[in-house]
């Protein structure tokens, strides 16, 4: 999915999206930009919006200069995401995997209702949430109008995309009855307990605990949004997420780990890669995973695929799944 592809490169953890306090947001002139009045022109012709509206909310629009950092200069597969050390330290800890036990047990209900309609385990519907938010905890204090703001009008890697994403912010904002003024969300505009940019939560957010409002910053509406992105993209129960491969040695050299492209089971223990588990699949993932002393090697099966097409990266899919494995 094009939007879940994207968001390798704009969603950390909820717990790295801090603003830095020391480069704050500063007072700064977008109308003055010719762009900007074309955008402006754009959203009263194509999206009904009144003009004072939009241009009142532009006009109180911060540059925010840590935000553009991020997106200027050259960019490093995969730099976003971090190495497995730190997903370690802020997930899988004790206090953290102590904090997932309690969720699991105190939405009970509003889990094992997810979990039966869209046929996914529960355990990984709670390590998506502690992964991106730590069950709400840290869902960002950037102001999401600055950092689209500044991100759709000052040059950057993704301009078209954050500026297609201040659109969308203006919509859900208007649809949801949004102070547009006041959400806060990560350093790339992604708001809420599953951090969703307003073009994805605006297709697939949802009202899961019925309350007639799609919030995302409310936890159980959150449960049922994860819910349904795991089936929508081929979850299957019988399928293996991962297991440990017999790999001892500090660093691998051989064949190339990826979470995208399988390899056949038979092609894995030519290269002496064995799983030490049951791995009911014909085919593999080859994950490899750096700690500071060593490489842990992993076989992921189909449904480890369905975790990164959230955030495409190996960590966040395995941070998941051994979240999980702890809460079952």
């Amino acid at each position: 999915m094009r939007f879940f592809r994207l968001l390798l490169l704009i969603i950390f953890s909820g717990y790295f999206v801090s603003a830095n306090d020391d480069r704050p947001p500063i007072a700064y002139d977008f109308l003055a930009k010719k762009e900007v009045r074309a955008f402006v022109d754009m959203m009263v012709k194509k999206h009904g919006f009144e003009r004072s509206y939009i241009e009142s909310v532009l006009r109180g629009a911060k540059l925010d200069r840590d935000t553009l950092a991020r997106y200027t200069g050259k960019y490093k597969v995969g730099s976003t995401n971090g190495p497995w050390e730190r997903y370690k330290a802020h997930v899988l800890d004790d206090i953290s995997l102590q904090k997932a036990k309690d969720f699991k047990k105190r939405y009970k209900k509003t889990l094992e209702r997810a979990s039966k309609e869209y046929d996914v385990p529960a355990e990984y519907i709670v390590g998506f949430i502690a992964v991106e938010s730590k069950f709400g905890e840290y869902t960002g204090d950037y102001r999401v109008l600055d950092a689209l703001a500044t991100l759709a009008f000052h040059h950057n890697r993704m301009q078209k995309f954050f500026k297609n994403e201040l659109i969308y912010l203006f919509i859900v904002s208007k649809e949801q009855g949004y102070d547009i003024t006041k959400l806060q969300g990560s350093f790339a505009g992604a708001m809420g307990c599953v951090q969703q940019v307003p073009s994805v939560f605006r297709k697939f957010g949802m009202d899961y605990n019925k309350d007639g409002v799609k919030d995302p910053w409310d936890l159980e509406d959150c449960i049922g949004i994860i819910a349904r992105f795991m089936h929508q993209n081929g979850w299957r129960n019988d399928r293996c997420v991962a297991v440990r491969t017999n790999f001892k040695e500090k660093r691998y050299r051989g064949i190339t780990p990826t979470h995208k492209k399988k390899y056949s089971i038979k092609t894995l223990q030519k290269n002496g890669l064995y799983a030490t588990e049951p791995f009911n699949e014909e085919s593999a993932y080859l994950l490899r995973l750096r700690n500071d002393t060593h490489d842990e090697l992993w076989f992921g099966g189909a449904n480890f695929r369905v975790l990164t097409r959230y955030n495409n990266a190996a960590t966040y899919g395995m941070a998941i799944h051994l979240i999980a494995e702890a809460v079952k």
